[in-house]
This record gives C-alpha cells, structure tokens and sequence, in this order.
C-alpha cells in the first residue's frame, strides 16, 4: 500500500525513532475507507513504546475491527521533538494505519491507565485541534470517550471528555456504536447523540451531572441534570472471559516496545483483596480463562507475531487453578522453540520455584517478593496474606535452588504505619541475608554474597479501596520515612549485601491528588498543560512546583485532596459509580484494617463483598 505519509522525510530524519509514526507493522489492520462507517482512534496518552505494551488496547483493537464497518487505528503520544515540530508547523495528529487527521474521526478513544498521564491527555487533544473543553467541541468534532482503571474516579477529567466508559470494554461497544449511526442516520446533534449515550449501561456522560459543594470544599451533591440520566453508573463487566475478543494477531512493533512479548490474559480479578490495592476491587470477581483455550491462543500468537516471550498475565497468577497444567504445556512447546516464558506475580512457594528453576536463568534472574510492609502486623493492617515465615521459608528454598538476588518492594505511609513498621523493612532483608549465609555454604557461593535490593514506593490511597478513606503523608513525613529506611539499612549486620532504592515523593502526592479529585481540578490540569506540563510521568519533566502554584491560583490546596482523613459519611468524588463492591464491605474492611484484623481470600471464604450478584465466576464456584 503506497500511502502518503502523514510527516515528510525531512521532518522523519529530525526525529528520534521515526519508526513511532510511520504505521504499517507487522499484523495492523488497514481498511478500505469506502467501506467503513465508522473510524475510530483508540489512543494510550504516552509514547509508542509504552502504549504498544498495553493488553487493553490491543483486545479493543483486535474486537473493533473484527466489526465490518468500524476501522480503528492507533494513536500514541508524540515525542517532545516531534511535539515540538508539529506545533510550530501546524501538523494535526494523525492515526497511523491511516495516517488521517484524528479531528476526521467519529471517535477518539483515550486509555486512562495512571493518573500522571492526565496532562499528556491535552497534549493529545491540542495537537488533534479538538477543542481541551467538551462543551465547546462542533459537530464535526469526534466524540471524546474516556477507558481504563483511572475512569473509576473520571472528574479531574470531566471537562476534556465526552464520554467515559466504565468497566471492561467487551460488552457495551457495540450497542454505543450502533447508536451513534442510527443518531447520525437520523440527523440528530451531537448533545442528542451524548444524552441517549448516557442512558446506555456503563457509559457516563459528564455533561449531564452538577456537583454542589460545603463551604468547607468538601461535595454537597452531584446529580443528574436531566431526567432519565441515571443517578448511578454499574460499571460493565465480560462474565464469560473465554468465549470473547482476543489478539491472536497482536500487531507487531517495529522497535522495541516495554513489553515486547506474547501476553496471554489467564485470569481477570483477584482473590486477595489486599486492602491499598484497587485493581483487586474492581476487577472483582475472579473469572479464569479455560486451559485449551489458553493453549490454543500460546501457539496461535507466538505463530502470528515470532515474539521469542510469552507472559501469563494476571493479578496474581498462582490462584489461576490450571496453573500446573499450563506451565507443563508451555515448558514442553516453547522449550522446542527456545521461547522465554515469564511469569511476574506469582507467590515464592516450593511449585513457582520449581517452575521459575525451570524456565529462568538462575545466574541471570532475580526472585521478587511484595511484602509490601515491614511488619507483620502492618501486613495485617494492609491484608496482605504473607507471613514473616512465608518470606524467609521461600527466600531459603530460593537459595537451596541456586538463586542469589532477591528483590523486595514494599510501600511507605501506610496506614497506622509506625517507626518500629519501617525499621523491619531493614530488618526482614537482614533476615534474608542470614538466611543466605545459613543456607548456601561457603564453597557454593558463587559471587561471594547474595544480594537483596529493597525498594520502597510511597502509598498513594485510591478510590475503591478500603483505604480510600485514609489521609496520605505529606511530602516532608515520606521524605523522612525514606531516610529513617536507609539508616536502619544501614544499621544492619548484613547491609553490604542490602541495596536501597525508593521513589520520588514529590509525584506520589500529585498522584494521590489526581487519584481522588474532583471536577474542581480540570482547571488545573488544564492550567498545568498550558504551562508546558506535559509526560509529567516521566521523572525527568514532573514539576512539583508548578503543580502547587496552579493549585494555589485556583484556590485548591494538596492537603485537602491527600492529607486529610475522610469521615466514611463523606460524599466522594466516585460514589456515583458501583463498581461491583459495596461501600458497606468497603467500610467493614476499613474499620476491619484500623483494628488490624485480616480477611481471608475468595477462595478461602466469601467476604460479601457484592460481586456475587454478578452471577459467575470465584462467587458461583466456591458456592457449590
């Protein structure tokens, strides 16, 4: 296919990696533009690399075009370099496939996947010449629908979008797209278009909502506007997860992407119900993919892309019941093929040794453990179902297999986290190590030493979590929680084999801003984006202060957002959204976590959380 490209060669020789924007790889989906009644642009507000990486668009990629008339493309976030370039030549954004102007689209589809993505979302925008406010988009606008975990709380956005579509994607596409010919068909405006979307389950159309608020800034009320506008959204959900849309055909990268690999989706949800953890919550219940499906689909993607990977994707792959089955399976074809399996999130028992011994190179791989807290009574707090025993039973069965680095992550500010809390970060990796020496004999030690790094993020409370309720520290308090880590480290009797990382504060707090905003914060994001702030996830181009100054004009403040405690009475920025969880089950868990009580998982015994009544899965099974 002989298509003009969208940017011309002298502008391709200026920038870095030219491969981003030039479409045409290996497995993407052109069609015939005379054919199609429908074109949609299905964008991750990052760069290629990172977007490419992302299983969600490639299952909605993969289950729009299967559709005869609606031809979706992708489009990612230009570089800073082309950014620039575009701006100052007046280039629109443009779909690869096609190499079209976004703003010719019917929609444009933006994935929400982490919350300091929100001003790339006005770079994407901008550069398409849409309209930053929905309110002021034409009839030849595209409608702007927002996706992903960060629509479970859609209001610092609500200005830039207008649609949200909340839960899983497979089942209300479909009927949104059908309404929208029929409405076109019929002559009828893009308000009307929006007004009967919102009506549709699962679709939120902000619009159509006012929120009053206290004097004290804290929400009064947020309703619908217009009668037949539901005053509650249930977000959408694929019950059967092996009978729907899947990538056997994942479009091929042309340079190295994040995650350049076959991804097999086994499972979707998670029995633990770790308490700081909100894709546990809304992705409830547990639904498993079937085994020869799943074998099926290995062979068949590894065929279709000549990835040299494949990864089990999951919230925690040790609870997929077929586990066992599935790995003898991959282990015996990909063996043959010199195919790498990767396996992140399982539990460290003696089965995920003896299957990480297996398919990893022990001299060049590390095991990763998520104690998440330093304390057992923290864990508890946090609900995090590993023990102090667990740890150092697995690091020890490690070490007997011949593994000498240990990773460790956990999170600082928890909840009721305490000093004594912080110190036993130091002293489990202490534990360790000794458990290293004690295990391994001298003449085996192959480097000499083990070595364990401890890494600390900083707790950034979300919504639909137990902790949604909770205040998060200050930038000053993480801070100092940090370096009383690293002293403690460093007090150790083992701390030269302990290495210490930990993430900036400074973006945490911002984070945990965005995370449980409300529609007062649009004026910032937008503020923030016209002052240059773009990629703010990126470490390198975050600006800390600029985000407190855009605050203070607009009269918001950080503390209000992050550092205080909400009363459970509060009404919140989400609390329109029934994301399958009650909020009963999500206080008892919360008054449950404050008197360090633990819950035991699905599989063990149910803790009525609410997603029974979506009639199937982990709820049904453990039932029987």
């Amino acid at each position: 296919m002989n298509q003009k490209l969208a940017l011309s060669d002298d502008i391709l020789l200026k920038i870095e990696k030219p491969e981003r924007y030039i479409g045409h790889e290996i497995n993407s989906v052109t069609k015939d533009k005379s054919k199609v009644k429908i074109r949609f642009a299905m964008c991750f507000p990052d760069v290629y690399e990172i977007g490419m990486s992302h299983l969600g668009i490639q299952i909605l990629y993969d289950m729009f075009n299967s559709m005869e008339d609606v031809w979706c493309e992708r489009v990612y976030s230009p570089w800073l370099d082309l950014d620039a370039i575009m701006r100052k030549e007046h280039i629109p954004l443009f779909a690869l496939e096609s190499q079209d102007p976004v703003k010719d689209f019917d929609f444009l589809g933006i994935t929400l996947q982490y919350e300091m993505c929100y001003t790339n979302v006005l770079q994407i925008l901008d550069l398409s010449q849409i309209p930053l406010n929905a309110l002021e988009r034409g009839e030849d606008c595209p409608i702007v629908i927002g996706g992903g975990p960060c629509v479970y709380n859609p209001e610092p956005l609500a200005d830039f979008f207008d649609l949200f579509y909340i839960g899983e994607g497979e089942t209300q596409y479909e009927r949104l797209l059908t309404l929208y010919k029929e409405c076109r068909a019929s002559g009828l405006s893009r308000v009307e278009f929006l007004r009967r979307a919102g009506k549709l389950p699962g679709i939120y159309a902000p619009r159509f909502y006012e929120t009053a608020y206290h004097e004290d800034g804290t929400i009064k009320s947020f309703l619908p506007v217009e009668e037949g506008i539901p005053a509650i959204i249930r977000k959408e959900i694929q019950m059967d997860v092996t009978d729907t849309y899947y990538p056997l055909k994942p479009v091929v990268p042309f340079i190295k992407a994040t995650q350049d690999r076959v991804v097999l989706e086994i499972q979707r949800g998670c029995i633990r119900g770790c308490r700081f953890c909100q894709a546990g919550q809304i992705y409830r219940p547990v639904r498993e993919r079937d085994v020869e499906t799943l074998k099926k689909y290995a062979l068949e993607m590894l065929k279709n892309t000549g990835h040299e990977e494949i990864s089990l994707s999951s919230l925690s792959s040790s609870d997929y019941s077929r586990l066992p089955e599935l790995i003898d399976f991959l282990i015996e074809k990909c063996g043959t093929q010199h195919v790498n399996i990767s396996l992140p999130s399982l539990r460290i028992d003696a089965f995920s040794l003896d299957v990480m011994s297996k398919v990893q190179d022990i001299k060049k791989s590390s095991l990763t453990f998520a104690p998440e807290a330093g304390s057992q009574r923290l864990r508890n707090v946090i609900n995090k179902g590993l023990t102090e025993e667990d740890i150092i039973r697995g690091s020890t069965m490690a070490f007997e297999g011949g593994w000498t680095r240990v990773k460790l992550y956990f999170m600082l500010g928890l909840p009721t986290e305490t000093e004594e809390d912080i110190r036993g970060i130091a002293d489990l990796a202490n534990k360790i190590a000794a458990a290293f020496f004690e295990t391994v004999p001298k003449e085996k030690r192959v480097n000499g030493r083990v070595q364990i790094v401890a890494s600390t993020s900083f707790f950034v409370p979300k919504p639909f979590t137990p902790f949604q309720w909770a205040g998060q520290c200050t930038r000053e308090q993480f801070i100092d929680k940090a370096y009383l880590t690293r002293k403690a480290i460093s007090e150790q009797l083992n701390q030269k084999s302990i290495k210490y990382n930990w993430h900036e504060a400074d973006a945490s707090v911002m984070e945990g801003v965005l995370a449980r905003g409300d529609r007062r914060l649009g004026r910032v994001i937008r503020r923030v984006y016209e002052k240059g702030g773009f990629y703010e996830a990126w470490g390198e181009y975050y600006d800390h202060d600029r985000w407190l100054k855009t605050l203070e004009e607009c009269g918001l403040s950080a503390d209000f957002y992050t550092h205080r405690e909400r009363s459970t009475e509060e009404i919140l920025p989400w609390d329109f959204i029934d994301c399958g969880v009650t909020k009963e089950f999500l206080k008892r868990e919360w008054a449950k976590a404050q008197r360090e009580e633990i819950s035991e998982n699905c599989k063990v015994k149910c803790q009525g959380c609410g997603a029974a009544r979506f009639g199937g899965g982990i709820c049904v099974e453990t039932a029987r």
